[in-house]
């Protein structure tokens, strides 16, 4: 296991170092300058396109039309962005590559609002009708927007292994040290036991549905969330004081102004890149599998809610988390990666001891909702590989397998093994969106030309005849049904309070 973990770690280094974060960063650019910017620009649009629901039966979901609402898919992306990288995996960067990490995670999430505009925004172009749902992702539109096929099918082995069977393994892994620190037992009979009731109550959701993952996932992000952001600003207040001196250092180690044994420029750039992408995953290809569940009006309204859930993952949660280790004990820089347990002895050294335990109750739910959201975008893969029930079943076995191995395994080697898968999503997802990209460019001009008429954007196939293989947005759909002045005079009449043609709306 060690000649293994040691092999891992060395081509990671290598991948981590020379080709992932210039791709990530070019792409940012890229995207950036083809998009005008529009992860900067379009910042209002993206809160109203996140609460905006279908017009229909409770201006909710419809079922007579399938698919789950932009919010929906934003919680099941969110579940699986929100979660332990932005408490263990914020304080394995800062430990390792120092305070200047975190100045990357930013610049990472700012360039990568841009890739993840377009990665979700193609998702959802070409995502396909599967009875009352939708499904898509990078292997769909790999294969229909670019007749990439057997690309596709390795970009779907890859996110299935890595989020069906890594990055669960990393959730429980957090978890059961989270509640080990907290109960100060280290024993690996504890961390079995955490991991068979953590396997047995994921298993109970797992094998609902995506439905039943959207209505919990909906719950259970956004409430722990929110406490987990009062705690921190709690702490940001109290140290108000300090918080000059300590965007000082992260601005300074970041840039190499400040030198850190062992941490220097090059260390802090590239644990920030890693943990920042392992956070907010733009660009990895992972959101694009939950952004194409979405029932929406127009392809843009969710590549702009994905690109929220980038800003609201690193700009705000990881954000938090850093704040708390930065404002805390002084740590050793360069030294081998701490997990949750430093953010907990952070927490506990401004507010006491029960601040550990609150780690570990937020960090239970964020991890576990991580893990239905992991598997939900793993599943949407197998199934794109394979319609068998057996495979599937035997699938989610295996997940809830590795659920339960990351609770006794080896941190180092878990967080190993998923550098190299999203090192890999990451290069077959890039490969294939910038080809595509001018697809969402002129999505996005459709947008912005029907915005400026006062319409609600409305997106029709035949607007863009040249898009080839396009299942969806044929007017089959009653959203997107009507034309753009169809809605824009039946949404008049409604908000007037007429209701007559709400069915027809």
């Amino acid at each position: 296991m060690e000649f293994l973990e040691n092999a891992v770690t060395t081509f990671n280094d290598s991948v981590w170092t020379y080709l992932i974060p210039w791709i990530l960063i070019a792409a940012g650019l890229f995207f950036g300058f083809r998009t005008v910017l529009v992860q900067i620009r379009m910042v209002p649009e993206m809160f109203k396109a996140v609460v905006e629901r279908p017009k229909g039966v409770g201006r909710d979901e419809d079922e007579d039309y399938g698919g789950i609402s932009a919010f929906k898919a934003f919680t099941i992306s969110a579940a699986s962005r929100v979660g332990t990288g932005n408490v263990a995996g914020v304080a394995v960067a800062i430990s390792v590559g120092g305070p200047g990490a975190v100045f990357w995670m930013w610049i990472i999430a700012i360039l990568g609002g841009a890739t993840a505009f377009v990665e979700s925004t193609l998702a959802q172009v070409w995502k396909v009708r599967e009875g009352s749902a939708y499904r898509g992702g990078p292997a769909y539109y790999m294969k229909r927007g670019l007749g990439w096929g057997p690309l596709a099918a390795i970009f779907s082995v890859a996110i299935a292994f890595t989020f069906g069977f890594v990055y669960n393994a990393f959730q429980a892994n957090a978890i059961a040290d989270s509640i080990a620190f907290s109960f100060g037992r280290e024993d690996t009979m504890f961390r079995a036991i955490v991991g068979l009731i953590v396997a047995a109550v994921a298993a109970l959701i797992i094998f609902g549905g995506v439905q039943r993952i959207a209505n919990i996932t909906q719950v259970i992000v956004p409430f722990m969330a929110i406490a987990y952001l009062l705690i921190g600003g709690f702490v940001v207040i109290t140290n108000f004081d300090k918080v000059p001196g300590m965007i000082g250092d992260i601005i300074g180690h970041a840039l190499g102004f400040k030198e850190i044994a062992g941490a220097g420029l090059g260390t802090a750039m590239m644990k920030g890149i890693q943990r920042g992408l392992f956070s907010n995953e733009a660009g990895e290809g992972s959101a694009p599998n939950a952004a194409a569940t979405a029932t929406v009006s127009h392809p843009v309204k969710q590549g702009l809610v994905q690109t929220l859930g980038v800003y609201f993952d690193t700009l705000v949660v990881c954000s938090i988390t850093a704040f708390i280790i930065l404002l805390g004990p002084s740590i050793a820089y360069g030294e081998d990666a701490e997990g949750v347990s430093l953010t907990q002895a952070a927490l506990a050294s401004e507010v006491g001891n029960w601040g550990i335990h609150f780690v570990t109750f937020i960090l239970f739910f964020l991890a576990f909702s991580s893990i239905l959201g992991n598997y939900y975008l793993a599943e949407s893969n197998v199934e794109y590989l394979t319609r068998s029930k057996v495979v599937l079943n035997i699938f989610r076995l295996v997940v809830l397998f590795f659920v339960w191995f990351g609770a006794v395994g080896s941190l180092p080697f878990v967080f190993a093994l998923a550098d190299t898968g999203a090192a890999t999503m990451v290069f077959l997802n890039i490969l294939a969106i910038v080809p595509l990209s001018g697809v969402a460019i002129k999505l996005l001009k459709n947008y912005n030309e029907q915005r400026r008429k006062g319409i609600d954007p409305v997106f029709h196939r035949d607007m863009l005849p040249e898009l080839k293989n396009v299942e969806c947005w044929d007017g089959s759909d009653p959203v997107t049904r009507r034309s753009p002045e169809d809605r824009q005079r039946l949404q008049h009449q409604y908000d007037l309070g007429d209701h007559s043609n709400l069915r027809e709306y």
